[in-house]
């Protein structure tokens, strides 16, 4: 059993990078276009849109697993400077102020750049 489960391990890791892109992906696409629909996009320029820009980009790469290191760093250090930027402020507490999110993104990320991308990835076929 725990064989079988062992031989899933890089296939998981390409799937935990996959979705987690997704999502991150989506965050930037609702402040550059406006999809999904929110009440606003984000004004050139400003912090909102430059996080979306990272999202937008480093979200692609990741999903396909693309430079998926260095895309992962940046999108890592993107979530902390979020947090202590935007979520530490409100609260001491991640569950008070909101910033469960980025946290969970920061080192899944942070992950990322040490894992790598898993075989389901075009880093993993430019290897080959």
């Amino acid at each position: 059993m725990e064989k079988d489960l062992n031989a899933w391990t890089p296939r998981m890791l390409s799937i935990l990078r996959i979705v987690t892109a997704l999502i991150f992906l989506a965050h930037g696409t609702q402040k550059l276009l406006g999809f999904p629909p929110s009440e606003s996009t984000a004004a050139p320029f400003t912090l909102s849109w430059i996080s979306g820009t990272i999202e937008l980009f480093c979200g692609a790469l990741l999903v396909v697993g693309l430079f998926t290191r260095p895309a992962a760093f940046l999108a890592s250090g993107l979530m902390a400077a979020a947090y202590w930027i935007a979520h530490a402020p409100r609260d001491v507490f991640p569950v008070n102020n909101g910033g469960d999110a980025a946290i969970l993104y920061c080192f899944i990320f942070l992950y990322l750049v040490f894992a790598g991308p898993g075989p389901w990835s075009l880093d993993a076929l430019r290897r080959r």
